[in-house]
């Protein structure tokens, strides 16, 4: 129990360090792009995608495995100690959750920039000051429209009493 505690710590920190390198640079996803998709459909130079980093979770879950499943193939063969399930899925786990971590800690660095903050202020305050304005702005003298005589379309009935006149209401 303790081994499988301590192979699901060290996932979620691979998670982590794995995520973040991919948000750094996509290269090795890039160049397998590069290398299994024709020109028309090959990701574009400005797109961030990763194996993991701006993956949905099943896409997430299929790049993990595969990686642990090469892992656990090369250390079967390499050395005579044999891969056990359980900290495989462990271990498998523990990535998936901690690659989730590593996106948590960006989207809220990424909401805390300098820049961001000060344009949220500057926002902010401008639709206070206009609620505010819209708040206290009086009727003056110069904008009340001034009485006029009745002319003959506005002596006509209420809605209500047209009605009544066609019988639609009592």
């Amino acid at each position: 129990m303790t081994l499988e505690i301590i192979v699901f710590t060290l996932a979620i920190l691979l998670g982590i360090v794995i995520y973040w390198r991919e948000s750094k640079s996509n290269r090795i996803y890039r160049f397998f792009n590069t290398v299994m998709h024709s020109k028309e459909l090959q990701m574009k130079p400005e797109n961030r995608k990763g194996f993991v980093h701006r993956q949905p979770f099943l896409m997430r879950l299929v790049w993990i495995t595969l990686v642990f499943v090469i892992a656990g193939a090369i250390i079967s063969f390499a050395t005579p100690v044999n891969v056990f399930v359980q900290y495989f899925v462990s271990a498998i786990v523990g990535t998936l959750i901690g690659t989730y971590i590593a996106s948590l800690f960006f989207f809220t660095s990424e909401g805390l920039k300098a820049e961001n903050i000060k344009k949220n202020m500057k926002d902010a305050y401008n639709k206070g000051r206009d609620f505010v304005e819209d708040i206290t702005e009086e009727d003056t003298p110069e904008s009340a429209p001034e009485p006029t005589e009745k002319t003959e379309t506005e002596d006509r009935p209420s809605a209500r009493e047209r009605l009544k006149n066609k019988g639609m209401i009592k």
